[in-house]
């Protein structure tokens, strides 16, 4: 994945992140963290704000989840990159599916250069975009999701309190969530080592185990509500059985051998709104695109037999 330094394009390879000594692999952050408030310097307006947004980023997932739950579509459009990254990066395309909706831009980089002439860092989605400012607002998807659910509820057609009270419990949950599976299971699909393979693959599947016992009391993760843990965890459980468990090596157990977890990720699945946000086939070919260490051969295995209706 290539990045921008001082506002300028530089093409590389490999995943976005880094390794560290002993072939641990290990997220970058994100640098972009400024917040859409009721006033201020990103005042929330409905249509004020573009997304960018790409069908095969988990990242990216979390916010559309959270856009199509509370019915968010006409107050924040979105423009979504193509599914396969090139030497550009995320790219636009001739596809009308897969083009820039507010500047005509061919790549994301272009955007990034435009909202923040000097900008350095990693080019990625999901991208808040103030469009009247002409300015980047943020990265990182954890604060995006935060926003929907806070300062953008007035604009939902279909509201409800994803954060119902910011307490402790909710926020080391969403913690738990990311480093214990979001972010493991890239862990373990890029290390470089058995040594922290071993470590990874073993936090993916005692984050798993400790949340499907946590559902046996519970609808969802938080209580009787959906909540902002859920839609966190949701991207990765719908990506698991089509790609992490063989294309990351999280092989110990699929999601449909956990009972209550798959209940719970199919009921998720059939909430209003976000099946529109699921593509199981981006996923599957995707994850199992030409990599020269995880796929030299670029061969895409067939897709699981696997029904996610009720």
């Amino acid at each position: 994945m290539g990045q921008m330094i001082g506002g300028r394009w530089q093409a590389e390879s490999g995943p976005g992140g880094a390794l560290r000594s002993g072939g641990a692999w290990e997220r970058t952050p994100s640098v972009l963290r400024n917040w859409v408030t009721t006033a201020g310097t990103f005042p929330v307006e409905a249509g004020r704000y573009h997304l960018y947004a790409a069908w095969n980023c988990p990242w990216a997932h979390r916010v559309l989840l959270g856009r199509a739950i509370l019915g968010l579509e006409d107050a924040l459009p979105v423009s979504f990159v193509t599914p396969r990254r090139t030497a550009d990066g995320w790219v636009f395309g001739a596809d009308p599916d897969f083009q820039d909706n507010l500047h005509g831009a061919t790549a994301l980089h272009e955007i990034y250069a435009r909202g923040h002439p000097d900008y350095t860092g990693r080019v990625t989605v999901p991208l808040l975009y103030d469009s009247a400012a002409d300015k980047l607002v943020s990265n990182e998807s954890a604060d995006i999701l935060r926003m929907l659910g806070t300062v953008f509820l007035p604009y939902a057609r279909r509201p409800r309190d994803l954060v119902p009270v910011l307490t402790d419990e909710i926020d080391a949950l969403n913690t738990t969530i990311h480093v214990g599976l979001n972010n493991a299971v890239y862990r373990a699909g890029f290390a470089e080592t058995q040594e922290a393979y071993d470590t990874a693959v073993q936090t993916v599947f005692e984050t798993l185990d400790m949340l499907e016992d946590r559902l046996a009391d519970r609808q969802w993760l938080m209580g009787s509500d959906l909540t902002e843990p859920d839609i966190r965890l949701f991207p990765t459980l719908a990506r698991f059985d089509v790609a992490y468990h063989t294309a990351f090596r999280c092989s110990r157990r699929r999601l449909v051998d956990y009972p209550r977890l798959w209940d719970y990720a199919r009921r998720f699945y059939a909430l209003p709104g976000v099946a529109d946000t699921v593509n199981f086939d981006i996923y599957r070919r995707g994850y199992f695109s030409h990599s020269p260490k995880r796929n030299p051969l670029g061969i895409v295995p067939v897709a699981p037999d696997i029904s996610w209706a009720l």
